[in-house]
């Protein structure tokens, strides 16, 4: 077991092991800076830790070409460090008091200092890019390309012809799956692994993202704990539409109209939380989500099924059963 995810090859976990430790170290030493309040900012996120899943796909990817090759450690962590950076602004806009379980740096700081602190990330992980090469420096570009325009697209609300829950997939597909494909398809590419290869790394990366969006989705109105690390109920309390509400809210059922109302809006009264969550958990919305989530999981393993039967290949099929597992 590494990082969550049953690998089941003693060498290859070693490796990942070995790999990550570097990909940290790089990660903290590389916002080292002059300026104390900069570095103390920057920190912040990196020091609460997180699941480094992005960097983690980068060096799975790169088991299919030669995992020793230049640049890996520092493309993964230059996805991480790009990860960190859109969560300082991510909370600055959902106006958030907590990141991974610490408060988070707009309520520190202030807003101003959380996105200059943001903009610092983006410019230390174009700094390290720069070393990687024109594609590499491309590739990023058209990367934060799509994570802008999906939070853009999130901002505005429903894009004119689409239902609200084709919308919001195309937004968690911009915001959340473009940076993980990219993540697994910088680990193709400069370990040198084939063109098909990395491609299917790629279309692998950006579906797993949303699976991992959907699930998080999914706990949050099923889990009746936080022991998955989000407190039940926390997308109604902001008002944020997720998949669950989002299938209620397009019903034409005359039935849920009361609740289609109360989603409609934040929910800031701790009982009314506790007695939609209920509502939400017996509701066939939640069932439809559940299989929405194992189709895109099924669509993400078909997308590797050519590549070559190696561990890495494995622990790809067993991160989409993990992230699964976490929503049952």
């Amino acid at each position: 077991m590494a990082f969550g995810i049953p690998v089941g090859d003693i060498k290859l976990e070693r490796s990942l092991k070995k790999d990550m430790l570097r990909v940290e170290d790089l990660l903290r030493s590389h916002i080292q800076g002059d300026y104390p309040l900069v570095v103390e900012t920057s920190r912040h996120l990196v020091q609460a830790g997180g699941k480094r899943l992005r960097p983690l796909l980068t060096l799975l990817g790169a088991q299919f070409g030669d995992p020793t090759k230049d640049g890996i450690i520092q493309a993964a962590v230059v996805c991480e460090l790009t990860h960190l950076a859109t969560l300082y602004h991510d909370d600055v806009m959902d106006e958030a008091a907590l990141r991974r379980g610490v408060v988070s740096a707009n309520e520190r700081w202030g807003n101003t200092i959380a996105i200059l602190t943001g903009d610092y990330l983006f410019a230390k992980a174009s700094d390290m890019l720069a070393d990687l090469g024109p594609e590499a420096v491309r590739l990023q570009a058209r990367t934060f390309e799509r994570l802008v325009i999906g939070q853009i697209s999130e901002t505005q609300g429903t894009t004119a012809g689409l239902s609200l829950l084709d919308h919001y997939l195309k937004v968690i597909a911009d915001k959340t799956g473009s940076l993980i494909a990219t993540s697994a398809r910088f680990g193709g590419l400069l370990s040198g692994a084939s063109t098909q290869d990395v491609e299917a790394l790629t279309r692998f990366g950006e579906k797993i993202g949303i699976v991992f969006q959907l699930a998080d989705d999914v706990i949050d109105i099923a889990s009746e704990s936080n022991e998955s690390g989000k407190t039940p109920g926390t997308d109604l309390r902001e008002g944020i539409p997720t998949l669950v509400t989002l299938f209620i809210l397009e019903s034409n059922d005359p039935a849920d109209a009361e609740l289609k109302e109360l989603l409609a809006k934040p929910i800031v009264d701790e009982a009314l939380v506790g007695q939609t969550l209920k509502k939400l958990r017996i509701h066939p919305a939640l069932k439809k989500s559940r299989d929405l989530l194992h189709e895109y999981a099924a669509k993400a393993e078909e997308e590797i099924t050519g590549l070559p039967d190696i561990a890495a290949k494995r622990a790809l099929v067993e991160l989409c059963q993990t992230i699964i597992t976490r929503t049952s």
